[in-house]
């Protein structure tokens, strides 16, 4: 069993992470951290550099818990946190979410809503106040 945290880097993905880590601590199950992207810009503002991925890598180090990070290029970033979920037979998916318009909501759907939608097992959805949604 797992906590799989959909990561990106930013205040929500530290969010979802802080959640995450006190999930797996809690359940003593492993942490999976997923950083992918879909290679599809210059510069993806939610993938972590080498520098902060080294910096996380130290952070988790001193937690009571297994953590394994994954960072890949993928196709789609919702299906790839679904597939590592399925893989690791996850108790949880974490997943940061952002305030977005009507139209916004309408128009384009989100990694996040994908999860929640698509999900085998309990999604929680954290604002970066550090409320659960």
């Amino acid at each position: 069993m797992s906590v799989v945290v959909a990561y990106s880097a930013d205040v929500y993905g530290k969010a979802a992470l802080a959640y995450g880590a006190t999930e797996a601590s809690r359940r003593d199950e492993k942490l999976i951290v997923v950083n992918d992207t879909k290679g599809d810009a210059y510069v993806d503002k939610r993938l972590a550099a080498d520098a902060e991925i080294e910096a996380l890598r130290a952070e988790l180090s001193r937690l009571d818990v297994e953590t394994e990070i994954h960072q890949d290029v993928v196709r789609d970033v919702a299906e790839a946190v679904l597939q590592v979920s399925a893989e690791s037979s996850a108790s949880l998916i974490v997943v940061g979410v952002r305030p977005r318009s009507p139209v916004g909501k309408l128009l384009l759907g989100s990694v996040a809503q994908r999860i929640i939608l698509d999900a085998t097992c309990p999604v929680l959805a954290v604002k970066p106040d550090g409320s659960g949604v």
